[in-house]
């Protein structure tokens, strides 16, 4: 059984209600929702909330009834991990054992259908304890991050002997971005945290890894998005 999962909480500092909010004609969760519905290795949907609105909305469309969220994964403390372990425990009482964990951030509609399958495809043949989209990073800690000393002075964040001079000398290193999740079940019941295991990276453009933490994020992705449906590229 391979179950889909979106988290979507309803408090939201930086957009209020933003997970329900409409962009490009539907509700943000709506573009999750439908990549996970289309998607035939995926054969059941659960949405994970503490909004009695968005429970509802996603019950009609077909994903698993499973009640609100307790309260104590409703705050913008609660970790990622333990909302993930609550959603697949009163899931597989609804459903049996599930095999395969796939969660989508309700906040990244950029990504396309390619980016779960790429995912899949790379959690069946390496079978990690997960796989974690990733971009290469924006700014690189061994060339152009830098933080102050006891001095207050600046430094490079981490120095390799002899200096790095060119960005394209750096080690390679990557943002951690909420496309796409790939879990299997006994790590995720087992593990506390995301990198106890073997996580392994599924690399995906840096222009579909914009999230929506701001409103200028929201406009941003909104713009993005709309470009993607004026080149007719697939959402589901």
């Amino acid at each position: 059984m391979f179950l889909g999962h979106i988290g979507a909480r309803k408090g939201s500092k930086g957009v209020v209600g933003k997970n329900f909010r409409s962009i490009c004609g539907k509700p943000l969760i709506d573009w999750s929702l439908d990549q996970l519905f289309a998607n035939p290795r995926i054969e059941a949907v659960v949405v994970s909330t503490d909004d009695p609105e968005i429970s509802a909305h996603a019950v009609k469309r077909g994903a698993l009834d499973i009640g609100l969220r307790p309260a104590e994964l409703a705050t913008d403390t609660a970790p990622k991990w333990a909302v993930w372990q609550h959603a697949i425990s009163v899931s597989e009482a609804l459903i049996g054992p599930v095999d395969v964990f796939i969660d989508l951030d309700c906040t990244s509609p950029l990504r396309l259908p390619q980016d779960i399958d790429g995912a899949l495809d790379l959690f069946e043949t390496n079978r990690p304890d997960m796989v974690m989209s990733v971009c290469e990073a924006r700014k690189n800690p061994y060339f152009n991050l830098v933080e102050t000393d006891e001095a207050g002075a600046l430094n490079v964040s981490k120095p390799l002997p002899g200096g790095i001079w060119a960005r394209q000398d750096a080690p390679t290193v990557y943002e951690h971005v909420g496309v796409v999740y790939i879990i299997s079940p006994r790590y995720l019941r087992q593990a506390k945290t995301i990198y106890e295991g073997r996580v392994i990276p599924y690399a995906i453009a840096s222009e579909r890894c914009h999230d929506i933490d701001s409103p200028h994020d929201f406009r941003l992705v909104e713009f993005l998005l709309s470009e993607q449906l004026k080149e007719g590229l697939p959402k589901t």
